[in-house]
């Protein structure tokens, strides 16, 4: 599979850009997963459903699936910091391209995605993981790059600079290990 992160402060764009790949992406044939970091309690479940019934019993983990979809629930005992590794970890080996959206931090390979409007510093002059800027204003941003600059208005042109530059994503759980 393919890895590639989006990284940048919230406002800038990043899930309206995810968002926009992955039909851009699955229209080349790709199959396509998406990992996202939430920052804050999150809940897939709500009481009267069964699955939630379960989890509210003690059950460490609960799969519903159906024909057409599954969904793992998983309670921690404490809160656990997981990595963007564990998490790729969990996700279908068979997929073409995972776009992990978060996670700025990680060590991973990442498009940053920055608007001038959002009035947030740009990342990219201090993380050497950033490959490339998706940006509404090449003209604004703060520190000459010689990364590519990509338009964030233009999705199917980023599907593209993916597709070309697949090799470089490639990922290697190996090698984060």
């Amino acid at each position: 599979m393919k890895v590639v992160g989006f990284a940048g402060f919230s406002g800038s764009g990043k899930t309206t850009l995810v968002e926009s790949l992955i039909p851009a992406l699955k229209l080349r044939g790709l199959r396509v997963s998406v990992v996202k970091h939430a920052h804050h309690n999150f809940d897939i479940d709500y009481p009267g459903k069964d699955t939630y019934r379960h989890r509210q019993a003690g059950a460490f983990e609960v799969v519903v699936a159906s024909d057409m979809r599954l969904a793992l629930i998983r309670e921690f005992e404490r809160p656990s910091q997981l990595t963007v590794h564990h998490l790729i970890a969990e996700l279908y080996e068979g997929v073409d391209w995972v776009l992990v959206e978060g996670f700025k931090e990680s060590n991973l390979l990442k498009i940053e995605v920055w608007r001038p409007e959002a009035a947030k510093p740009a990342l990219y002059s201090e993380d050497d993981f950033i490959v490339a800027v998706a940006t509404n204003s090449a003209a604004s941003l703060p520190v000459a790059t010689m990364r590519p600059v990509l338009d964030l208005d233009d999705a199917d042109a980023v599907a593209q600079w993916l597709v070309d530059n697949g090799d470089r994503f490639d990922y290697d759980p190996e090698r984060y290990s």
